[in-house]
């Protein structure tokens, strides 16, 4: 039998498909493994006056890290501020958080725009003592490119005051 350039060409750009579609085959990573949330703080931020009342939103800062042997070079993120009743009060979606050569994120800081109100003079601090105020926990799921969310994190935000 005899092979002809074309042939030899073919063959060869078959090899080479099937060798990248086998890289991008790769099983995926399970993000509840690989990432860990950590320097998490949380609380109540002062959003300042919106339409005549003293406004506080929840609010969360941390820090996503991954070992040194996982191939996850981001994650976009989901946010999720729910009460008690696990109803969602907001969401924030974080496209794409990039990891450093330290494996750790910078520090994400999310803020719901849905909060408490309170009539001045009311202190915020005040607001935070109320008999009508709720707390509520922040839910932090992550996923890598169209795979499924994963829950990462699950806490109460603190009954703190934050001004920054």
């Amino acid at each position: 039998m005899r092979y002809n350039r074309a042939m030899v060409r073919r063959a060869a750009v078959c090899v080479l498909l099937i060798a990248l579609g086998g890289g991008a085959c790769s099983k995926p990573v399970d993000l509840k493994q690989a990432l860990q949330v950590s320097d998490l703080s949380s609380g109540w931020f002062d959003a300042g006056i919106v339409d005549g009342k003293n406004k506080l939103v929840p609010s969360v800062t941390f820090r996503l890290r991954k070992p040194s042997g996982v191939d996850i070079s981001a994650a976009s993120l989901n946010v999720m501020f729910k009460t008690d009743a696990g109803e969602v009060r907001d969401e924030k979606f974080v496209q794409k958080v990039d990891f450093g050569a330290d494996g750790a994120t910078a520090p994400i800081i999310v803020r719901a725009e849905t909060g408490y109100t309170g009539e001045p003079p009311q202190s915020r601090m005040d607001m935070l003592k109320n008999s009508q105020f709720r707390d509520v926990d922040v839910e932090i799921l992550a996923r890598e490119s169209a795979a499924q969310w994963v829950l990462l994190h699950k806490e109460r935000v603190a009954r703190q005051l934050l001004t920054k």
